[in-house]
């Protein structure tokens, strides 16, 4: 019987420690880099789709470019919501964090940034694949990650491999595969 109960309680309690959600304050812990009503901007050209990204980083729904204006209205930590500037759209970020391997200050750190990414640093050929969200042969790992962002980790754990495998949508994966640092071919 005490077995019983001990068990009971155990349950009940890591329950409700994972039905919690704890609002990340500014100044704690990892949350402290990441202030609410700051103008952040959109480190990849990222796909939306009805007014949810999810971090697993679908490739399907409306594009939103890279460097686009944001402000953080709100983080805890499973979701962060945004206010596009231009237009006023919202947008919830939703961590899921056994693809992501990164809880929601880290997933939102590689998401927006406070700097633009400087597109000069690009080909004129990556800067139109990034505008457009795109990957395409002879990319650099670096114009990848602007056009399409991270990969999830638990397919994907390391950016040094030569295989990089996304999510068109919830069915369908791509690798991106690539040779001496360069797209070799995308693999669908």
């Amino acid at each position: 019987m005490f077995r019983k109960n001990y068990i009971l309680m155990l349950l009940c309690l890591a329950v409700l420690a994972v039905g919690c959600k704890k609002e990340l304050k500014p100044g704690e812990g990892a949350a402290a880099a990441v202030q609410p009503a700051q103008v952040y901007y959109t480190q990849f050209s990222l796909f939306q789709e009805q007014n949810k990204f999810r971090t697993t980083n679908y490739r399907k729904g409306q594009l939103i470019p890279i460097n686009t204006p944001v402000a953080l209205l709100s983080l805890n930590s499973d979701e962060a919501v945004l206010r596009v500037e231009s237009s006023g759209q919202l947008i919830t970020i939703e961590n899921v964090q056994k693809f992501t391997k990164d809880d929601m200050p880290i997933a939102f750190s590689k998401i927006a940034g406070t700097s633009k990414i400087d597109l000069n640093q690009f080909t004129a050929a990556e800067r139109e694949s990034i505008l457009a969200g795109q990957v395409k042969k002879d990319m650099s790992k670096k114009a990848v990650l602007a056009a399409i962002g991270y990969p999830p980790q638990h397919v994907t754990p390391s950016l040094d491999g030569d295989d990089w495998t996304y999510w068109s949508n919830l069915f369908n994966r791509f690798v991106v595969k690539f040779k001496n640092g360069k797209v070799d071919s995308i693999v669908e």
